[in-house]
């Protein structure tokens, strides 16, 4: 009997040493993504660009001669839940490496885990200027500052001799620096915002904000919001008959589910997009042919944004030729790299400013870039069609 108990006990300690050193060989990066909740579309596509780049990164060796295994879990799109997940990625998982949610809302309460345990995160899906104001030191950006999301689109309207604006937005992180950027820009172009309003972050109803709006008679509407609550207002304005020369709203018209939701009633948004297929950026092409033939149809940029957060964090990695903490935080801030998504470079605050931002529209029932100029697919319908007429 105590040989037996003997001979388990070894069997065991052999499997557990094996274990740990099978283990040790793997690079772990951690996450947290939204599966459920308001951001699960956007959410579900970054993380497929997440599992795109392990798959390639492990064809190509691994990180430092070791394998790269990904863990996530559901955020359920709240910060709270965000917060309690990174904790235990960091302290109960023990992962080598971080990658950040998706929205800034999530993001900034992540990142304040991230800092607290001094570990260097790549924000993957975040753009408001908000989380790289607090003085932290672990959180570096992919994407270009949603204070400038708009500004093409108002260069173009004031180049246009439109003067007023309305202007709604969803009341968290993102859209809220969205309003930002377009009262400080309209501002410097000598515009006005002549309706402003701020809504709660499940409101899917807008008829009695359009009725405002109507008689105010703006130029432009544009919308601080996601893709939900921008498909319902655009449903809503043509209910109600809200006409302007341009309709332009964050995040929603970038993603092929909008042209998918609204069919005809597209025709004419204008958005934003952090990146498309047709950029003439290396590998963007490629990483877009290989995520259509996996999943059935072309990535949006949160796709492209979570292959990307995953280059960046190879290319740190290498750099640092180590995935200890203080090498990796030191290599992202020296970066200066261009991935799928574009350029990766990070001011001394971790804030992304070597990115641009582009402006796409819906026309012919695709989505194409029209701005700036020398990105374009198309040019720009203008004006944008009164629903009666069409």
């Amino acid at each position: 009997m105590k040989r037996l108990w003997l001979l388990m006990w070894f069997a065991g300690f052999v499997l557990a040493a094996v274990g740990g050193a099978a283990a040790a060989q793997e690079v772990v990066v951690g996450t947290s993504v939204a599966l459920t909740g308001k951001y699960d579309r956007t959410g579900r596509e970054q993380l497929q660009g997440f599992q795109m780049w392990v798959e390639e990164v492990n064809a190509r060796g691994g990180l430092l001669g070791r394998k790269v295994r990904l863990v996530h879990y559901d955020d359920e799109s709240k910060p709270e839940t965000g917060a309690k997940l990174y904790e235990k990625l960091i302290t109960d998982d023990k992962v080598d490496l971080l990658i950040g949610p998706y929205s800034s809302d999530v993001t900034m309460a992540a990142s304040t885990v991230a800092e607290k345990h001094n570990f260097p995160m790549v924000s993957s899906g975040a753009s408001a200027s908000e989380i790289w104001e607090r003085g932290f030191k672990n959180i570096f950006g992919l994407y270009t500052l949603a204070e400038t999301y708009m500004d093409q689109i108002l260069e173009f309207g004031k180049s246009k001799g439109l003067k007023k604006i309305a202007l709604v937005y969803e009341n968290t992180a993102f859209p809220r620096g969205v309003a930002s950027g377009v009262k400080a820009k309209a501002k410097s172009l000598g515009m006005q915002v002549v309706y402003e309003e701020e809504y709660g972050k499940a409101s899917t109803d807008f008829t009695s904000m359009i009725v405002k709006i109507k008689a105010r008679k703006p130029d432009m509407i544009v919308g601080g919001s996601y893709l939900p609550d921008s498909t319902a207002f655009v449903r809503q304005a043509k209910e109600n008959r809200l006409t302007a020369k341009i309709f332009a709203f964050a995040v929603g018209p970038g993603l092929p589910d909008f042209g998918k939701n609204l069919g005809l009633d597209a025709e004419g948004v204008m958005g934003n997009t952090q990146w498309e297929p047709t950029l003439n950026i290396p590998g963007a092409r490629e990483f877009a042919d290989k995520y259509k033939a996996k999943h059935g149809h072309e990535p949006g940029y949160h796709a492209g944004g979570g292959y990307g957060a995953g280059q960046v964090l190879e290319a740190a990695v290498k750099k640092a030729g180590a995935t200890d903490r203080d090498k990796v935080r030191q290599a992202l801030f020296d970066l200066d790299t261009v991935t799928a998504f574009g350029r990766f470079k990070v001011d001394a605050t971790g804030k992304q400013v070597g990115k641009p931002g582009y402006t796409v529209q819906w026309i012919d029932g695709e989505r194409h870039v029209v701005l700036p100029a020398s990105a374009a697919t198309r040019k720009i319908v203008y004006p944008f069609k009164d629903w009666a007429k069409r």
